[in-house]
Order: structure tokens, then C-alpha cells, then sequence
């Protein structure tokens, strides 16, 4: 277990967080204009429909490929990174990749982080963890930054403040960066920006970014972005840490093209990103620039539990292009922050009870109305729906039931009461007679029906039996035809 608990947004609470969302009726306007914009962007990228299909199954396949040899590609990755002189540690748990994270720090009396876009970083919780050891943590991606002087937690994976207006963002420069004027301009609003975060790559002791692909061929960590803040905080500093996931390894080098395509014209609709950065090691002896040291923290956090399920295996396809978001009518109408998960939406929902268990995340796969847009825009063609509908058999599935991978937190969903309830419906309708007798009492006793049932009466109107069952239906019309009334 963690030792800190901070959970802005803890998943438990997802009910809760949801309705407070439903009701706030500026948030569901920003969201719905964002997530039309998105979705049209990603249509206009992907013009050519069979060009799409087999770009997709490429995708597929290659993310298929690649785990299907992930223990032999993670250890070839490290090799080659250390044959490169970037250094490789391995990390169990969030905690155990604090630690790595903060020992490297410290090493060097660091005081100071500047932070590329990292998902891993924010899974982790590393900015609370290394505030509360003296050490300031900086986010220098734009929307990052923007949720972080609001205390926040990222409502996306690709763009964290999607849920915030710019009358929002000019109200938070203004309070909380000093001699800041309230404009409500945007160019000027990100120039603000930019020249408070300017110093900090200068000051900073440590840069720290996440890993798009790792390439186990070349020892390569390849990053994708928009603002070039990525490319100060890797090259600016002397010491430069990468987090990453282990599933984000791919096997050869020509592998990465593909799934680039895919992840940026999935996530803003652009056929390539202001900048590429491939890096394959520090600097080296005649090199004026680039960081001294270059660390590489791979995290399993809960990864290797889906790994072990042939099935759940495919939830670890994703390139975090966000696509299933933008298309999600749930996700569209609550926004990231319901989900109290540091991956919203619905990869959030498949991912999040790996990483957290069943029992912190039981409310999420059932957050679906499993209408299968987020299956069809998945650019590695994730069957999210199918691996919702498994999580949910398994936070069901009794707790002390034998299987054979068990899954942290199986059955936190289940309850006595309800499986004696399916027990008893089994065996009313496993039994004609059975059958017969309940209709004919539910019927004579259709006035004393709840009005509250569960769960069904939280967006349905209760339900009534019927006056008549359809066997009684049935034996009256019958005996009408035989009377010689036409059918």
C-alpha cells in the first residue's frame, strides 16, 4: 500500500463526483463544445476510411506483437539502454518508484524538478511525494501547469484543462502569479505562461518526462509533444529521469511510424506533432548540450496483473491517445475528474482496477453504457467494451472463488443478498411449475411492488407486473378463436 494518501478525487466516490458533475451546467457545456471539436478534428485527420482500417490493424498488431514478447523486449531494452549509458531501474510499485526517483534527487541535493508531460508521474502521485521530502516539482506543459496552480488533478490525458474556460485560466494567472494582469486573451495567457515557467528550466536541478515508445532495438525514448517543453526539460538540466510504464516498449524502431500516426491524429487531429525527441542516451564527450546523467524508471504498478490474463492483456495496447474520451457519452457529460482515477473515461475503466483493485474502482466499469463508440475510434483497436463486461463478472465474482489470475479486489462488488437473488430467479425459471406459481402470485400482487428497486429505479420508472401473465394472455385468446371471434 501507498504510504501517502492524497486522492484529490478518490474513484471510490465516483457516484457522488458524478452527480456533482450532472449538475454543473457550465462544465457540461465546456465539455460537450471540447468533445464535438475533438471528434471532428480526428474525423477530418482520417479522411480515407480503408487507409484507416489498415492503419488500425497495423497498429493492432504491432502493439500485439510487442507484448506478446514483452519480458524478452523489456530486457533487451534495458541492455541497450545501458549499453547507450542511460541507467535502468526497475519499480515494483508507486512507492518503490518514489523512492528511486527521490534517491536520484537527493544524490545530487536537488531542490528543484521541472517536469515534462508524464500520466506515469501523476499515477503515482510523484509531485506530493517529493513536495513532502523538500522538493518542488514544476510542470512545464501548459495545461499541466495551468491544473496545478489550481490545485487540480488533469481532467485528460492529452489536454489536462479541457475543462476550464479561458475566463478561468485568466483569473488563475492573475490570483496566483504575481504583477499578473486579468486578459482573457489567449496568445497572451500562454505567453504568461510560458514566461513564468522560462526560469525554472534554468534553475531546475532535475528534468523529469514520460516515454511515448521505447525501442528495445536501439535503446531509444521517444517523446512526443506540441510546446517544446519537453525537449528543455530533457536537454536543459544535467540530470534527466524518465518514467515510464513497462508496456510502453515496442521492438524495432520501424514500429514506431505507425503508431505515431495513429496517436497523433487520434488524440487533437494533427498529422504530426511540432516536435520529435528520440533519445538514446547523455551527453556524450564533445557535446555542448544535453544532460549528463539519463535515467530510465520502468513501472509496473499493477500492469503485470492484466499482462497475466490472455484477455486483459489487450488493455495494455493503449498508446494514450485519449480518442476513447472525446467519443465517450459518459465521459463527455462528467468529465475526468468523477472518475477520481488518474486515467479517465474509457480506458480509465479498464485500466484503473489494475492499478488500483476492484475494490477502489468498482463504480468504473459499470460507468459505460457499453454503446461501443470507444471500441470503434480505438486506434489499436482495444476491445474495451468486451473488457468492460469482464470486470464486471469479476467485481462480482465471488471472493473466495478460485480462478486462475485472480484479479486484486474480485468480487468487491458482489453482494449475499443479490446472489441469493439470482439463485432464486434460477430456480423459478428452471422450473416450470416454479415458473407458473410466481407469475400467477406476482400478478395477484401487483399493487404491493416497491417503488424503490435498486439500483433499476435510480433512471427507469419501477416496474409493475403485468395484470395478466402471458400464459392467461394466451389461453383467453385462444378460447376467443375457438368461440369463432377472428383473430
Amino acid at each position: 500500500m501507498s504510504e501517502h494518501k492524497i486522492e484529490l478525487y478518490p474513484s471510490r466516490q465516483f457516484k457522488q463526483q458524478a452527480r456533482a458533475a450532472l449538475a454543473d451546467g457550465e462544465l457540461r457545456h465546456s465539455l460537450r463544445g471540447a468533445m464535438d471539436f475533438l471528434m471532428a478534428k480526428r474525423l477530418s485527420a482520417f479522411d480515407d476510411p480503408a487507409e484507416l482500417d489498415a492503419l488500425r490493424a497495423l497498429g493492432e498488431a504491432i502493439r500485439q506483437r510487442c507484448l506478446s514478447r514483452l519480458p524478452d523486449l523489456l530486457e533487451q531494452l534495458e541492455a541497450r539502454l545501458s549499453a547507450n549509458g542511460v541507467q535502468v531501474h526497475w519499480a515494483e510499485t508507486a512507492d518503490e518508484a518514489n523512492r528511486i526517483i527521490h534517491g536520484l534527487v537527493e544524490a545530487r541535493s536537488g531542490r528543484l524538478m521541472v517536469k515534462g508531460k508524464s500520466m506515469v508521474s501523476e499515477e503515482i502521485e510523484l509531485n506530493h511525494y517529493l513536495e513532502a521530502r523538500g522538493v518542488a516539482a514544476v510542470e512545464s506543459d501548459m495545461g499541466e501547469y495551468i491544473v496545478q496552480l489550481a490545485g487540480e488533478k488533469p481532467t485528460h490525458i492529452i489536454m489536462p484543462a479541457i475543462h476550464k474556460t479561458k475566463a478561468d485560466i485568466a483569473r488563475l494567472f492573475h490570483d496566483k502569479l504575481p504583477d499578473t494582469p486579468y486578459t482573457e486573451d489567449v496568445d497572451e495567457l500562454i505567453q504568461i505562461g510560458r514566461g513564468a515557467l522560462r526560469r525554472h528550466y534554468l534553475d531546475a536541478d532535475v528534468g523529469l518526462s514520460g516515454v511515448n515508445f521505447a525501442v528495445a532495438e536501439t535503446g531509444t525514448l521517444c517523446l512526443v509533444e506540441n510546446e517544446g517543453n519537453g525537449r528543455m526539460c530533457t536537454t536543459v538540466p544535467d540530470l534527466h529521469i524518465a518514467i515510464t510504464g513497462i508496456e510502453k516498449v515496442v521492438e524495432k524502431l520501424a514500429d514506431v511510424p505507425p503508431l505515431y500516426s495513429l496517436l497523433t491524429r487520434s488524440a487533437i487531429g494533427q498529422p504530426i506533432t511540432t516536435y520529435f525527441n528520440m533519445i538514446s542516451g547523455p551527453r556524450r564527450a564533445g557535446e555542448k548540450d544535453g544532460p549528463r546523467e539519463v535515467h530510465l524508471v520502468l513501472l509496473d504498478n499493477g500492469r503485470s496483473q492484466a499482462y497475466a490474463d490472455a484477455q486483459l492483456r489487450k488493455t495494455l495496447q493503449c498508446i494514450r491517445c485519449g480518442a476513447c474520451m472525446n467519443h465517450c457519452p459518459v465521459y463527455a457529460r462528467i468529465g475526468g475528474h468523477a472518475y477520481g482515477t488518474t486515467y479517465p473515461g474509457p480506458i480509465g475503466e479498464i485500466i484503473s482496477p489494475h492499478l488500483l483493485g476492484l475494490e477502489n474502482t468498482r463504480d468504473l466499469p459499470t460507468a459505460s453504457s457499453l454503446c461501443g463508440a470507444c471500441g470503434e475510434v480505438c486506434p489499436v483497436k482495444i476491445p474495451i467494451p468486451e473488457m468492460l463486461m469482464r470486470l464486471r463478472e469479476e467485481s462480482q465474482r465471488p471472493a473466495d472463488e478460485a480462478v486462475s489470475h485472480p484479479l486484486r479486489g474480485q468480487g468487491a462488488a458482489a453482494s449475499a443478498a443479490e446472489r441469493l437473488a439470482w439463485k432464486g430467479w434460477r430456480q423459478v425459471h428452471a422450473s416450470p411449475r416454479l415458473y407458473r406459481w410466481f407469475g400467477w402470485g406476482a400478478t395477484r400482487l401487483r399493487k404491493l411492488a416497491l417503488g424503490g428497486q435498486l439500483g433499476w429505479t435510480q433512471n427507469h420508472a419501477p416496474l409493475t407486473p403485468a395484470p395478466k401473465t402471458l400464459h392467461e394472455l394466451v389461453r383467453e385468446r385462444e378460447a376467443r378463436r375457438g368461440g369463432g371471434e377472428r383473430p
